[in-house]
């Protein structure tokens, strides 16, 4: 039970790379068997948080691996829309999401491991709310477009309006601007430790 958060964290993100390469390829049933596998992928996160904490088999490597994970796996589905469509889902806007979640990710990970406890604000969950809602509904568009006949038609007609790539600037936009915030409000914790060790 003490290994079992960490085995489902390592999971997770091995997942990432098989979800991945699967939902890029034009195949209805590839891509079907992805969004499985994104979906038992997502579901660990809730799991070896809760395993962790009732048994009390929370880890320093864990705190390291969990939100890693997280990020693996999150990264990978948006690396995929673009796949789908580069109009709406432009590769600029990918890029900015990932630095910033790699960044902040690799910063949280930083303070952690100096027992510092990093400030957050409401707007990081929003941003992480509003990023899932948008990559699940975008993920399960891209599956429901291979179908063929009026139904398939009728999804196609959907990037006609543009909604996705608005969509993908509002997503952007906050995720960048959650970013900033995070950086103007620890700023002092990070200089602070970093003249520590000057």
């Amino acid at each position: 039970m003490k290994r079992l958060p960490n085995i489902l964290s390592s999971f997770r993100m091995a997942m990432a790379p098989v979800f991945l390469l699967l939902y890029i390829q034009d195949d209805i049933w590839l891509r079907g068997i992805s969004l499985v596998i994104f979906a038992v992928a997502a579901l660990t996160d809730f799991f070896d948080g809760y395993i962790a904490r009732k048994y009390r088999v929370e880890s320093k490597f864990g705190i390291f691996l969990d939100p890693l994970a997280d990020k693996f796996l999150t990264i990978a589905g948006f690396v995929c829309l673009p796949f789908l469509s580069p109009e709406q889902f432009p590769w600029w806007a990918i890029v900015l999401i990932v630095i910033r979640d790699l960044g902040i990710t690799g910063l949280r990970i930083f303070a952690d491991r100096r027992n510092l406890t990093m400030q957050t604000r409401s707007s990081a969950k929003v941003k992480t709310a509003i990023q899932m809602i948008y990559l699940y509904t975008a993920l399960l568009f891209g599956f429901l477009v291979l179908f063929g006949g009026g139904f398939g038609e009728m999804v196609r007609s959907v990037y006609e309006l543009d909604l996705f790539y608005w969509g993908m600037i509002a997503v952007t936009a906050i995720t960048v601007y959650s970013g900033i915030e995070y950086l103007a409000v620890n700023r002092k914790m990070f200089v602070t430790t970093a003249g520590k060790n000057a």
